[in-house]
């Protein structure tokens, strides 16, 4: 359903799930979404501008390199000083960064430094090969591959066992914290996630980075894993003949790629059979834990057609706010336009607070 005005929302939002209650008290959301006015004709040229000219932050980070199960390495990115300053009972958030995507990204960094001043333990967990993270086996990520984030938890639990602990997943990030979510249903350890861009439908969102202008989104795309992947292609070599090496090395498309190497590294039949089986969208009923999902309507990588709404509306633990601009990790609008954080960040970080407040009554 779409809000009418009458709650407090601001009409222009697009709200599904039994939490519109809770969002009336938001005062994030008490004003009309209104983008950028010129950057609002067009979602790529918001969500270009937004990749482009958006303001870093600067940020010091403590990094931590922990060994998984596989021996594989994942790199967590602190800021500097949280995870020793803090009290033991703070808060902790972990960020889950898009395809290719690290603590450098602004979106990260401008989410991060929101959080850390309110009082809470801030991590980035960067894929393998993310944000020059070490590959120490021939495997990176993908985007049903939950095995890496359940680690991550499991540490954090064990460091911090006063903490609760929230995660937030933009693009394939969320796609990722979805599944981990719903795969652990009620023995989740998480108190909350957020899921950002998320592109729900790993088919449809194939499908539709291969339509027209969308095309320059899979080329970057492509461009950005080949270069990890070259940097590590020596972990690569004699892994059989299904590894389709030299393809990787330059494939034509990110489906080419995930063809030639990750659906084999994580035992796909094919690279369809890896997208059919890698939607979070598939997770949204097994979900036990307050899940709080932000897409935007125009979004030209995660197409609002592969939302899963009725799931959503039926499932009390998750709600869904479906902006009508935005773009793909864009969403200029609110009062740090055209350079700031984006309109996300509030509203995200007041949806957390009341969780925490909850969990800690």
């Amino acid at each position: 359903m779409s809000s009418d005005g009458a709650s407090g929302i601001s009409s222009s939002l697009e709200i599904i799930g039994s939490g519109e209650s809770l969002l009336a008290t938001f005062a994030s959301l008490r004003r009309p979404y209104k983008p950028f006015p010129v950057l609002a004709w067009n979602a790529h040229v918001e969500t270009i501008a937004a990749f482009l000219f958006r303001s870093v932050p600067d940020v010091t980070f403590r990094r931590e390199c922990l060994r998984t199960k596989d021996d594989g390495t994942v790199a967590l990115d602190w800021v500097s000083g949280d995870d020793t300053r803090l009290p033991p009972d703070s808060p902790t958030l972990i960020l889950l960064p898009g395809h290719t995507g690290g603590s450098s990204d602004a979106y990260v960094r401008h989410m991060l430094l929101r959080a850390s001043k309110k009082g809470w333990r801030v991590v980035v967990f960067n894929h393998r090969g993310c944000e020059n993270s070490p590959v120490t086996t021939p495997q990176l990520y993908s985007a049903s591959f939950t095995e890496d984030i359940s680690h991550v938890v499991k540490h954090i639990r064990s460091r911090f066992p006063k903490s609760n602990i929230y995660a937030i997943g933009w693009s394939l990030g969320g796609n990722i914290l979805v599944r981990y979510v719903g795969e652990k249903s009620e023995k989740c350890p998480l108190s909350g996630a957020v899921s950002l861009c998320n592109p729900f439908n790993l088919v449809i969102a194939d499908e539709n980075l291969r339509k027209g202008f969308n095309k320059v989104y899979d080329r970057s795309l492509r461009s950005a894993l080949c270069k990890i992947y070259k940097k590590h292609a020596v972990l690569f070599e004699g892994m059989g003949d299904e590894y389709k090496t030299k393809v990787a090395a330059n494939p034509k498309t990110l489906k080419e790629f995930d063809e030639a190497l990750t659906r084999v590294s994580f035992g796909f039949e094919s690279v369809d059979d890896y997208y059919s089986k890698s939607c979070s969208s598939d997770s949204i009923k097994d979900v036990r834990i307050p899940l709080f999902c932000i897409q935007a309507a125009n979004d030209p990588i995660a197409p609002q057609q592969a939302i899963p709404r009725e799931d959503i509306k039926e499932n009390p633990n998750c709600l869904l706010i479906v902006t009508p601009k935005g773009g793909h990790l864009g969403w200029i609008a609110g009062d740090e336009a055209p350079f700031g954080a984006p309109w996300t960040d509030p509203v995200v970080m007041e949806f957390l607070e009341h969780i925490q407040k909850l969990c800690s009554a």
